[in-house]
Parts: structure tokens; C-alpha cells; sequence
């Protein structure tokens, strides 16, 4: 570690960080700040997580009883909770942030809500002089995990670059897509087209191996040609080890294209095919595995063909 690096670390944990929210994407997000030199102080819903980060950081991250002492004791949060009313809970409930954010504070809200709730997020905090943006991410629990994320960012530029050393210890394209609620609106393309994605390769998987042609081998041709993605190249392979263990929950996908179609409807754009694989993402939901990773999607196809990936067809 150069002289310089060690400056940097020592700046960093001089003024620790709120965070809130450790959950499947947060925790390891946290663990990269941590990696990167910054301190923390955390708070969550479960006490779990909180406890076991503490433990583990050495002392580079204290706990907070509530989201209003986190902001009491660090003058930039950053929180990944899970819907919009869990962010307006977090930032304007009885002990939350609001009570305690002023000038000098920036919230850095890098969960998925609707554009809406980010604009009154960053009104309200804004009416006391502090700031916010809205910065939410991709590239599920692997990204996380590995600091990669891509990072979509909506608020001021100067903002932006006050905490462009944060975004960088958890991600790898940061991108200013414009004023606050730009990231969210940002979020719920990205949202559109993985669910497609997820939608036309489970479709792909089951017609192929259905009519006889091993899925692995489906997978390998897709992967080399115009059909190549991130999604085939992430998840292909645990789709067909049927492991759906969760990096990214279809009840989160579900509230995400829940999003994506009402904003479409309050700019009258039609999202007649996102609408549609919504409705699958409902019935995956519905068959009890809102709790597995969206790539469960495969299941609902494979019902609805009544043909599991990679097992011999049963004529009738």
C-alpha cells in the first residue's frame, strides 16, 4: 500500500458512513466500503446482520439503534431497503432520518422505489438543507459481492461527485442519468429488459429441451452469437442446475415491473410486452416462489409446457 493509499484510508475512516439496509445486496456492499476504508455506522431491521457485520469489521463499523441515530452520527447515508414505503418509513417515520438530516448531510438512496417517492425524498430533505440522491443499482448479489454494480445516479452533479468515492468501492459503471428521480426512472428500464430476458431464455430452454436438444447445449450456442447476455451468461448455468437460491427475489421483480408499468402510464407509453411477462412473474408468485431468484421464472414456462428442462418428453 503506496503512502497515498494510506492517507486515503485514514481520511475515509475518520468520518464514518451511515448505511441502512443489510439485506442480500446490501451486506456485501457494505463489506466493500469497509474493504475500501471507510467506517460505518449501521442499522437494519433485522438485528442479525447488523450483529455479524460489527463483529467481523474490527471496529470500523458501529451499530445504531434507529435511522435517525445513524444520521445523528454521520453526515452522508446511504440506505438499499426494499419498496418505497420502506424508504418513506426510514426517512420520514417518528425516529427517521428527517428528524436529524440538515446542511452538510447527503442521502444516498440506492434502493428501487418509484420516481415519485425519490422527488419527495429529496423535496423534503432539501426544505431542511440537506441534500439526496437516488442511485439505485444492477447486477444482483454477484456485483455486490464483487464491487461491481452498475450504478445509475439521479441529483446534482456536485452531489454526485461528493460521493463518486463511495459509489466506486461498490461499483464499477457509474453513470449521472439527471436530475433527482432519473436514476429510478433508469432503474425501471434496466428492470424491463431483464425480465424479458429471463422471460425469452426460459422460453428458449424449455422449446429446445422440450423438442429433444439438450439445454446445455442451447445455452453454449446462445452464448456465442447475438442472443449473448448477461442474464444467459449469469444465470444460464443455474437454471439448468434448477438453483434458484435467491441473488435477486421474484417478489422484488414483481414490485420493480409494478413500477416500470405505472410510470409508463403516467408518460402514456404502452409496455404491452412488459406488461405481459409481469403477469408471468405474478403466476411465479403465485405458485409459492416469490422468495426464489427471478431466474425461478423458468418454472412458469415449464409448467405451462408441462416439460421440465432436461428431461426425456413423455409422449402421450
Amino acid at each position: 500500500m503506496t503512502t497515498n493509499d494510506q492517507g486515503q484510508k485514514r481520511e475515509r475512516a475518520a468520518e464514518a458512513i451511515g448505511f441502512i439496509g443489510l439485506g442480500i445486496m446490501g451486506r456485501p456492499m457494505a463489506r466493500n466500503l469497509i474493504k475500501a476504508g471507510f467506517s460505518l455506522v449501521v442499522h437494519s431491521r433485522s438485528q442479525g446482520p447488523v450483529d455479524e457485520l460489527v463483529g467481523e469489521a474490527g471496529g470500523a463499523t458501529l451499530a445504531a439503534a434507529s435511522p435517525r441515530e445513524v444520521a445523528e452520527r454521520s453526515r452522508t447515508v446511504i440506505t438499499i431497503l426494499p419498496d418505497s414505503p420502506d424508504v418513506r418509513d426510514v426517512v420520514f417515520g417518528s425516529d427517521g432520518l428527517r428528524q436529524a438530516m440538515g446542511a452538510g448531510h447527503l442521502l444516498v438512496d440506492m434502493s428501487t422505489i418509484a420516481p415519485a417517492t425519490a422527488v419527495e425524498v429529496s423535496q423534503a430533505l432539501a426544505e431542511r438543507g440537506a441534500r439526496a440522491l437516488d442511485a439505485p443499482i444492477s447486477g444482483g448479489d454477484t456485483g455486490a459481492i464483487a464491487g461491481t454494480l452498475s450504478i445509475m445516479v439521479g441529483g446534482d452533479a456536485a452531489d454526485v461527485a461528493r460521493a463518486m468515492p463511495l459509489f466506486e468501492a461498490m461499483g464499477k459503471t457509474i453513470v449521472h442519468v439527471g436530475a433527482a428521480g432519473a436514476g429510478q426512472i433508469v432503474k425501471a428500464c434496466n428492470q424491463i429488459v431483464v425480465a424479458i430476458a429471463y422471460a425469452g431464455l426460459s422460453e428458449a430452454l424449455v422449446l429446445g429441451s422440450k423438442a429433444g436438444v439438450e439445454p446445455a447445449k442451447i445455452l453454449q450456442v446462445l452464448g456465442g452469437g447475438l442472443a449473448a447476455s448477461r442474464v444467459l451468461e449469469m444465470r444460464g448455468p443455474t437454471m439448468l442446475e434448477r438453483n434458484f437460491q435467491p441473488g435477486f427475489r421474484v417478489n422484488l421483480h414483481r414490485k420493480d415491473l409494478a413500477i416500470a408499468l405505472a410510470t409508463a402510464k403516467e408518460q402514456g407509453v404502452p409496455l404491452a410486452i412488459t406488461a405481459a411477462v409481469s403477469q408471468l412473474f405474478e403466476a411465479a408468485a403465485a405458485a409459492g416462489h416469490g422468495d426464489l431468484d427471478h431466474s425461478a421464472l423458468l418454472t412458469v414456462v415449464e409448467g405451462l409446457a408441462g416439460h421440465e428442462i432436461g428431461k426425456p418428453r413423455t409422449e402421450s
